[in-house]
């Protein structure tokens, strides 16, 4: 009677864990594969990340550029009320224009 008790609670056990024994064998084997795609995936970027890249980077340059054109404009007034230090700073702020404009397209002028 213990026999027929200790088996009955063994054999499902037993199926159960087989089955697990089964998926991580399964896991270990395809381990190799899944890091190799990973490493693939993280390696190369795709045109559209790409050019969404690219994208924000010449949002960053034309942002740069609108605040430096501010900041020249803003010396520029202070410059003309008599103050040499805002002429020293406007010059500064032209160049650093000029070094930066090359980087951002120009939009086409209507016709």
């Amino acid at each position: 009677m213990r026999g027929i008790a200790l088996i009955s609670t063994l054999l499902p056990l037993s199926l159960a864990l087989s089955g697990c024994l089964a998926k991580t064998a399964f896991d270990v084997a395809t381990a190799p594969v899944r890091v190799a795609g990973k490493a693939i995936d993280v390696a190369t970027t795709s045109q559209s990340e790409a050019d969404e890249k690219r994208g924000r980077e010449l949002r960053k340059r034309e942002e740069e550029l609108g605040r430096l054109e501010r900041q020249y404009d803003k010396e520029m007034r202070e410059c003309a009320d008599g103050d040499r230090r805002a002429c020293d700073k406007a010059r500064k702020t032209y160049a650093e224009i000029q070094v930066l404009l090359p980087s951002v397209p120009r939009e086409p002028e209507p016709r």
